[in-house]
């Protein structure tokens, strides 16, 4: 339910049982994304391929795409799995989800973009790995027999135990390393399938062998044993399921409540964390009613992962409780944080905040000095620490409550325990995460004896426009369905407030009136109706509040993120539509292509997977935000070079064009200084699109380079890096050279029409490079392993001598086109441009390549001289402090102003329009070079300036 970027999307925040209160957050860090497993995606057919009692079958052009990617194994990862039903809304269709195998080394990005591009899956997504969730402690602290259990006391389970101790009906899966089955506390607590007895046959045909006393999907075998000292599973297993009344050790709160190993974490030194999700699968499918889950990694949301939650909690009806971190700081973990899941931060013995915290936490329970089974002996024990040990805690508690309660569905099980709480809040440590802790550490007692709680929560929130960002001044609808989902209400009334002051509600009141138990209501006639701030900063996620209240006392609340003005804008004006964002990319901003609407034509698929500016001097200096020849488990590293200066924005009063974008970027450090790599360019980029005819198959990309440093730099290109992948299978793909028209193109070799293509319209000398991505030649480009700096060094300056790629049949092809721009001298600047291309022919493409340079020589290309320097002058240059203006007679000048190498404003002077000379004191400012402008009625006049001591 976070945003990773994301980048992002509106977050709706409808875990079961969640509720949040939250400020504004301003966007621009991003969350790091997990480590994924390398040579691997998982993928989801469209729902129109998944019908019925049949399997769903893979299009012929996804297995020509799997083909010509080289894919190894594809496999239905959930051939058993139940339906959807349309009397459980929100279930989800599992059997249209694929896992596909790849070389270790495969560009994993490439993969996922281009299985997309078939138009026949909802997604494609890396396979993140999670880690386990345990924060060891003294293993003898706190571990006396008489008191080791404090945390029954604090829970009220002694009282909850009066009422219900649960029943052996009730099963929860413990997904973690393991179990030692011969401890004398999980001795009778096991949950056996005596369907498939240890014999060699899949007697209940489930698609696993003798899985007897459980499953281990890390290692593929039917032993759930622990190994070695990797015994975090049973450590874990005790709070939840450890036996009661047998005299011995431990009593795990869920008392008669039996467990289910499930081993997700290798026995091999070394092995990976592997089957997480399909071990959430198997346990739904396989009887267990309550599923902890305590590992985990900050990061990586992913809706694969929120399908599997999805199917096991609604399909399957199995209550999910998972760990909330261990960090100590203010983050959001997963799976904790998808919905549908009882996500549980971990407490002191005094109820206060001991772990990660978050506005996704559920409730909280005790995590520290947590009395449990460990794997020495049999009879061994030791208090551990973590949100690992809080969550089967909770887990413990859900067992007794679907005993006690058991006609409570899943969701219903999940708010009985988040609405008995007990306060914590009025603890002066916990004053700074209100409402991160969840509504309070959990009462047991409560939870199994109430029967007046109430709660309604948001399920759906759908805007209008249908998007997933909102830009500034823009009018948005917003949609909420609600469920009440325990006691019947009355008198409901849901109010919408904004906590961020970018997005406010002009109409924010839904009168409700009464609901039943498990009913609905949507505001479809009378939407909530926002608007959002002209002046909003880029990539702000702002909050939205729900407050609910009713006649009968019930008061509640939930939490919406959306996010503002994300970094990148689309030119749509005419028939080829391309994304741009503040640091010279095109189509996309991330490693994945999640984050920017791609390059599409005629409103087909996306058809470049990366692009962006390169600029360069030599085969060590060249500053790019394209990927490199690093690469981690199949995915490739990005070049950092570039840093935003200002935002992407469309121009509001467009001058030139029907659409007119511009960004400020400049190759420079975060340290402020020029690295050894570092080319020192500031940059201005302009876009431009049309919508009169024939100017609808292109868009223009003007970028202005400014030298920054001291130096004259040399041997300067710069060029568009233009990765095509055209369908229906980018492995069939030609990079060819127009002559006539002197710009190169893309096309897609057999039945099909489609062409992209790039051309060269002004600065510098042109250049061209055609570069066949599955090659590893001897050629001085071999995208093969990687893009190294010196292979774009040398894409951009070999001329036009490479012009072709794909040989005849086809192949995955990319290409540079470029300019040659000389010298440039320090402070100076030169500008060169390129179009992008789209057609359904070769002649569309000449036609649009023609049609691009006419209007560019006409319309984009400066229309009056720029105003002489040589009438007004400024010396000493170079200065060590003092400097003398002097401006023409009748210039009119009105203000001075100085700028550093960055174009940052560090003077500003007024002037008398009959003032001719002036003295400017620049002493204060360090060595350099600055841009001293004065403007006026006569124009603007600049002159470089050099200060040196």
């Amino acid at each position: 339910m976070k945003p990773r970027l994301l980048a992002f999307i509106f977050l709706l925040s409808t875990s079961l049982g969640l509720t949040r209160t939250a400020t504004a957050q301003l966007g621009g860090a991003q969350t790091p994304e997990p480590a994924t497993q390398p040579g691997t995606l998982v993928f989801k057919l469209k729902s129109a391929a998944v019908s019925g009692a049949q399997p769903p079958g893979i299009a012929p052009q996804l297995a020509a795409a799997l083909r010509a990617l080289g894919a190894t194994r594809v496999e239905q990862k959930f051939p058993r799995a139940v339906p959807p039903t349309a009397y459980q809304p929100g279930s989800v269709e599992l059997r249209g989800v694929y896992q596909v195998w790849f070389a270790p080394s495969a560009p994993l990005q490439k993969a996922r973009f281009t299985l997309l591009q078939t138009g026949t899956l909802e997604y494609a997504e890396p396979l993140y790995d999670r880690g386990l969730l345990r924060q060891p402690n003294d293993p003898f602290a706190d571990s006396t027999r008489s008191d080791g259990q404090f945390y029954l006391k604090n829970i009220r389970a002694y009282r909850a135990w009066d009422v219900t101790q649960g029943d052996t009906s009730v099963v929860i899966g413990v997904l973690d390393t393991g179990i030692v089955f011969s401890h004398e506390d999980m001795q009778g607590q096991i949950k056996y399938n005596y369907a498939d007895p240890i014999d060699g046959i899949d007697n209940d045909g489930d698609g696993y062998i003798d899985n007897f006393r459980g499953w281990d999907f890390a290692d593929q075998d039917n032993n759930p044993s622990i190994s070695g000292t990797r015994d975090h599973g049973l450590l874990v297993a005790g709070p939840a399921t450890g036996r009661a009344d047998n005299k011995r050790g431990i009593a795990g709160v869920g008392f008669k409540s039996k467990l289910m190993p499930i081993k997700v974490f290798s026995n091999r030194p070394g092995g990976p964390f592997g089957g997480g999700f399909e071990a959430i699968v198997y346990a739904a499918d396989h009887g267990c009613r309550v599923i902890n889950v305590s590992w985990g990694s900050v990061g990586g949301r992913s809706q694969y992962e929120q399908d599997v939650i999805n199917y096991a909690a609604i399909n399957r009806d199995a209550v999910i409780v998972a760990a909330a971190g261990n960090d100590g700081r203010e983050l959001d973990y997963y799976p904790a944080s998808y919905e549908n899941v009882v996500s549980v931060a971990a407490l002191t013995a005094q109820d206060t905040q001991d772990a990660t915290y978050s506005y996704h936490v559920t409730l909280s329970a005790p995590g520290r000095d947590i009395l449990t089974t460990r794997y020495v002996t049999d009879s061994a024990y030791a208090a551990v620490r973590g949100s690992s040990f809080a969550a089967p805690i909770v887990a413990g508690a859900a067992a007794l409550v679907r005993a006690r309660f058991p006609q409570y569905s899943a969701v219903q099980v999940a708010a009985q325990l988040r609405q008995t709480t007990d306060d914590i809040y009025g603890l002066a440590a916990n004053a700074p995460f209100r409402g991160k802790l969840g509504t309070g550490r959990l009462n047991v007692h409560r939870a199994v004896a109430l029967t007046d709680r109430r709660q309604v929560r948001v399920v759906a929130s759908r805007f209008a426009p249908q998007r997933t960002y909102f830009r500034p001044g823009e009018a948005v609808r917003l949609t909420t369905e609600l469920q009440n989902q325990l006691r019947a209400i009355s008198g409901l009334t849901v109010t919408l407030t904004s906590l961020s002051p970018y997005l406010s509600v002009q109409s924010g009141t839904f009168a409700v009136g009464s609901l039943v138990t498990l009913g609905r209501a949507t505001n479809t006639a009378s939407p909530f109706l926002l608007t959002v701030a002209a002046s909003v900063p880029p990539n702000t996620r702002a909050t939205l509040r729900y407050n609910f209240t009713s006649t009968d006392g019930y008061t509640d609340e939930q939490l919406l993120e959306v996010v503002l003005n994300p970094d990148y804008v689309v030119l749509d004006a005419g028939n080829l539509h391309v994304s741009l964002n503040s640091r010279g990319n095109l189509a996309f901003d991330d490693a994945y292509s999640t984050v920017g609407a791609g390059v599409t034509y005629q409103e087909g698929p996306s058809l470049l997977a990366e692009g962006g500016l390169l600029v360069g001097t030599s085969p060590t200096r060249v500053a790019d935000r394209i990927h490199n020849d690093q690469s981690s488990g199949g995915r490739w590293r990005i070049d950092e070079d570039f840093q935003a200066l200002s935002q992407v924005a469309l121009r509001a009063q467009p001058v030139r064009a029907t659409q007119e974008a511009e960004a400020n970027f400049v190759n420079l450090p975060p340290t402020g200084e020029l690295g050894a790599s570092s080319v020192g360019v500031r940059i201005r980029q302009r876009a431009a699109a049309w919508t009169d005819a024939p100017h609808r198959d292109y868009v223009v990309l003007e970028y202005k380079l400014t030298n920054i440093t001291p130096d004259t730099l040399q041997s300067l290109h710069a060029g568009l890096y233009l990765d095509w992948d055209l369908p229906p299978a980018i492995s069939r793909n030609l990079a060819e050279w127009d002559a006539a028209g002197s710009f190169g193109y893309v096309r897609a070799t057999g039945p099909t029409s489609q062409y992209t293509g790039v051309k060269h319209l002004g600065g510098g000398t042109p250049t061209y490079y055609a570069i066949d991505n599955e090659v590893v030649t001897d050629e001085p480009v071999t995208m093969g392993n990687g893009f190294s700096t010196a292979e774009k060094y040398a894409a951009l300056s070999s001329g036009t001598t490479r012009r072709t790629a794909g040989a005849i049949a086809g192949s995955d092809v990319s290409q540079v086109a470029g300019a040659s721009l000389g010298t440039l001298a320090p402070g100076d600047s030169i500008k060169v441009t390129f179009a992008l291309l789209g057609g359904n022919s070769l002649l569309d493409i000449q036609a649009a390549a023609a049609a691009a340079q006419s209007r560019y020589r006409a319309v984009v290309l400066p229309t009056r001289t720029a105003a002489a320097t040589t009438a007004w002058q400024l010396y000493p240059n170079p200065t060590s402090g003092k400097v003398r203006l002097e401006v023409p007679a009748g210039f009119g000048a009105n203000t001075l102003t100085v700028h550093n190498a960055l174009g940052q404003e560090l003077m500003h002077q007024t002037l008398s329009p009959t003032q001719s000379a002036t003295d400017l004191n620049m002493a204060d400012l360090p060595n350099g070079f600055y841009v001293v402008q004065i403007s006026g009625l006569g124009g603007n006049l600049q002159r470089r300036v050099v200060v040196r001591r």
